[in-house]
Parts: structure tokens; sequence; C-alpha cells
């Protein structure tokens, strides 16, 4: 049976999943993502080539880093992940540049347990002043592995592109307007944005409403203010979008991230 569970504390947020035939539709996160495989492996395509992380894997996801996800095998898979805010992680490193995972699996056995221990005290809804002390331990572990700073520059255009999606969020896609915007034909876009993005235009749109409105479930409590400051049609239209992201629905988030107690 597939389960996810989500809770957060200190600004991070952390999942635990377990799933057999579920599959996760090419997504980013804006967040860097962290997470170990604990049982099974976890079969993903990251940057065109294909990943396979075995029990003890370390997986490490760059901000807006486009990936698929689902169990290799029949036998299923367990994980943990951590997702951190670029704002919260930098200031954390002490670092004012933004940096990059240049590995995307590894195999460490202390940064291993440190990843463990702060999802664990997470999930558990250990005290918060915890949680950022463990998220200390994991930023040391880290620095110790393969971050290097990223000083590739974002194209312009896909830059200007990506505000004009952002601004545009509770809308319909419109790329006639982006592409006249930016001085290209509508396909000269299309292409143009997935070589630099891994994923198409409008994936990328509804990546960043599900987005919006998992931060608004968040910031409000209430799902349906979620529904229409995104622009879905229905609640059955958000929570089918918001599962094939984040493997639940927008129902099942709120209610793992603030229990009645």
């Amino acid at each position: 049976m597939d389960k996810f569970v989500y809770k957060k504390s200190a600004g991070i947020t952390a999942l635990s999943a377990s799933m057999t035939e579920f599959k996760y539709k090419k997504h980013a996160h804006k967040e860097y993502a962290i997470g170990v495989t604990l049982r099974g492996i976890q079969h993903y395509n990251l940057d065109g080539s294909l990943q396979l992380s075995y029990q003890n894997g370390i997986m490490l996801f760059n901000p807006e880093q486009a990936h698929d996800g689902m169990a290799h095998d029949k036998e299923g898979l367990d994980y943990v992940m951590l997702y951190i805010e670029p704002q919260l992680f930098l200031e954390v490193m002490e670092k004012k540049d933004i940096v990059r995972f240049s590995t995307p699996i590894v195999y460490d056995r202390k940064l291993e347990q440190r990843i463990l221990s702060l999802s664990h005290a997470i999930l558990s809804e250990k005290d918060e002043a915890l949680c950022s002390e463990l998220l200390i331990s994991l930023t040391d572990s880290l620095i110790q592995t393969n971050l290097s700073t990223d000083d590739k520059k974002e194209n312009a255009l896909i830059r200007k592109a990506k505000d004009m999606l952002h601004a545009n969020l509770e809308h319909v896609l419109k790329l006639d307007e982006i592409s006249k915007e930016l001085h290209i034909s509508k396909f000269q876009f299309i292409r143009l944005f997935k070589s630099h993005t891994g994923i198409s235009p409008y994936q990328y749109f509804l990546n960043c409403k599900i987005e919006l409105a998992k931060q608004l479930i968040e910031k409000n409590r209430d799902i349906y203010s979620a529904v229409a400051a995104c622009g879905f049609v229905d609640l059955t239209h958000l929570n089918k979008h918001f599962k094939s992201v984040y493997g639940t629905t927008a129902f099942d988030y709120i209610s793992h991230m603030y229990p009645r107690r």
C-alpha cells in the first residue's frame, strides 16, 4: 500500500514514504531535497539520466531540478526526504551564493545518520529547537561532501519567462502572449524552455500552481481557498495534480501537517 506522511518543523518539511505502484510525474521542487532510501531501489530520471538509489543511498536534488520517481521493482520502496528552502539552507550553511550538489546519489554513513535523525525528529514532532540543531549537524556533513558554487547564470529569456509564469498562476497558461513578449515563436519558446529546465512550460506552470497551493494550504489551513487562488476548477482538479507531485491528496496532506488533537 502506498503511504506518504508529511510533517514540518523549523522551516523544514519531512516526508516518510512507502510506495509500490505509485509513480511521480515529472516535476521539480523549489527547495533543496535530501533523502535516504531505506528499502528497495528508488528509480528516477534526472537531467536526462537514469538514477538508481539502492538501500542507504542518499539522494540529493537541487532546487528546480526536474525529476520523476518510482519503485524499481514490485518489491516496493521506503524512503525519507527533507525539503529545505534555499534561503534557509544558505543561511545555515553560511553561504551567500547559491550552491549545488554536484552528484545526485552518494553513500555516506555519517551523512545518512544525520538525515535520518532530523527526519525522525520532524516526523515525531520533537521540539523545534532540536530540529534546528540537527539541521546544523546535517549541513556540517554536507559541506564535507560534494557541494559546488553555482556559477551558471540562468538564461535571461528563461528567467523572464519564469517571472511571467509566476505572475499569472491563477489564470490559464497563454504561450502566445509569453512568446510574443520574448520575441520568439511559441515553438521556439517551448524548445528553449525545455532544454534549459528539463520540463515543458506547461509542466513548469502546473508545478508552480501546485507548489503555490501547498504554500497557501500550509499558511491558511484551508484547502478551498487554495483551489480558488490557484485557478483550479475544483478540489478534485487540485487533488489530481497535487497527488501526482506529492503522492497524497491536498486533504490528506493538511491532515498530516495539522492533525486534530
